[in-house]
Order: structure tokens, then sequence, then C-alpha cells
């Protein structure tokens, strides 16, 4: 697995320094690369993956982990809430307006916070790239694709649109994968 060392060698007295901990990542088995927290593309690393902070030293596992955050429509207007355009693949949550934002593989997703089996909040389970419920366990893709599980179809997915910079979801239209194929799968932003 690739991860990314993101070292500040000067963080105590007595610190390993940023070739040690490599090599402790390497012995471990992993492809390891390091980023100074000072580095011109810092933030992108960060935007691109998930980690641990220990002691001044951050672990960031590699792409194939979505980060997860949580988010409030920066503009709301009737049945239409505003977010910024997800700058790298994650998953963002609004829960005052049971909102999933998913950005993943150059396409955006709007979809109902809750399960489509007994409307039970999703989570979404990082380890393991997918969301689930925690009721029945019902397992879905990033794209909101039903795996296994009681539930009988895909997530329900909001129509969204991107619009002067922005995404537009409008809480009015839902749709259904089973009842509303069409709709369902058209119902996304290709970046």
């Amino acid at each position: 697995m690739q991860v990314t060392l993101v070292h500040n060698p000067t963080a105590g007295t007595g610190s390993p320094t940023t070739e040690e901990l490599l090599q402790i990542l390497e012995d471990a088995g992993f492809a390891a690369t390091a980023c100074s927290p000072k580095a011109r593309n810092f933030n992108s690393v960060i935007a691109r993956a998930s980690g641990v902070v220990v002691a001044g030293v951050a672990v960031l596992v590699g792409d194939d982990r979505l980060p997860i955050g949580t988010a409030r429509a920066f503009a709301a207007q009737a049945d239409e809430r505003k977010y910024p355009v997800p700058q790298a693949d994650g998953v963002t949550i609004d829960r005052e307006n049971e909102v999933i934002l998913v950005r993943f593989q150059g396409a955006v997703y709007a979809f109902n916070l809750a399960c489509p089996h007994e409307h039970t909040a999703l989570r979404w389970r990082e380890a393991d790239g997918r969301f689930q419920c925690p009721r029945h366990e019902s397992k879905y893709k990033p794209d909101g694709t039903y795996i296994s599980g009681r539930a009988t179809r895909s997530m329900d997915r909001f129509a969204v649109r991107q619009e002067a910079g922005a995404i537009v979801v409008d809480l009015s239209r839902l749709f259904e994968s089973d009842k509303q194929a069409a709709e369902w799968a058209a119902a996304t932003v290709k970046l």
C-alpha cells in the first residue's frame, strides 16, 4: 500500500528523522514517500488521502480511500442547496439537509442520507471504501450502487447540477434506482 509521510523533523528533541521513519514504514511493507508540511503540494496530498497523526507525524494512506468530512450548504433557495465543488475525491455529509455529497472518479453525486431499506442514516466506512447501513448492513459503492444486504435498490440520488462554481442539489427531486433508472443514472455531474 502507498503511504505519504508528512513529517516536521524539528517537531521535538529526540524525534526520529524523516529517513528513519521512511525506513520503518518500508520495513513494515509500505511503499512510502515523504512530504514536508511546508511543501507546495501539501494541501493536495491531504485532500487526496486519509491518515493518522501521532506526535507531529502524519502517515497518509494512498488514494484507495475517500476522506470524509461534514459540510453545510452555503446557499439555499426553495428546495435547492448549494455546495462548493469538491476539489478531490471524498465524502461530505450535510446532516442538517440529510445530503451525502460524493466526488468519485471524476463525478459528483448527491445522495439521501437515509438507507433505502428502512431509512436509517447511512455511514461511510472509510477503511472499506463503501457506505453501509448500521441497522441491517446493506452495502453500497461510492457511486451509490447496491452491493449486498437487505436493501433492494441502490442509494437514492438527488438531482444535481453544476452552476457558477457550485454543486446545486435539488431536494425536491429524489430518484430511486429501481423505479426511475434513467433519472437515477443521469443524477450526476461529470467534472
